[in-house]
């Protein structure tokens, strides 16, 4: 890795092999989303989905980045509606209809960081509230990296 130093800040210049190694990362942390995606409905609780989360990572050799960071006990950081992020899962916390739920994962998969976050809708949610979560992510995938 080469590092080239700009002003105060340090730039490192990833091989395509590191890069490689990042891109699992990421897809192993969006495989676990996808599965807790699904798994969203009202009655489940924030604890199953984190259960479902680290199953998912571990199944595919990486290990969760949240758990065990600085005394955090959870593989994902699961929010409900007002809470901004950084919520703790835990097992008596159940979804309910109306529900707006961020869920926020990371994955270490030999030694490369994967994270990434959604917001789901629990059943059905006001429209208002809908509209933004969908403008969100249009405006999202409409991003592109510089080239």
């Amino acid at each position: 890795m080469r590092v080239w130093r700009r002003r105060d800040r340090m730039i490192q210049i990833k091989s395509p092999d590191e890069i490689a190694l990042m891109r699992e990362a990421g897809l192993i942390t969006q495989r676990a989303l996808a599965a807790m995606r699904a798994a969203v409905q009202p009655g489940i609780s924030t604890g199953e989905l984190d259960r479902i989360a680290e199953d998912s990572i571990r199944s595919e050799g990486a290990v969760p980045s949240f758990l065990g960071y600085r005394g955090f006990t959870g593989t994902i950081c699961a929010s409900i509606n007002e809470e901004v992020v950084h919520g703790i899962p835990s097992r008596k916390r159940k979804l309910r209809e109306g529900d707006i739920i961020s869920l926020d994962c990371g994955a270490i998969f030999e030694g490369w960081h994967g994270d990434s976050a959604l917001t789901l809708a629990v059943g059905s949610i006001r429209p208002e509230y809908q509209r933004l979560i969908d403008v969100t992510e249009r405006a999202i995938a409409a991003l592109r990296p510089f080239a």
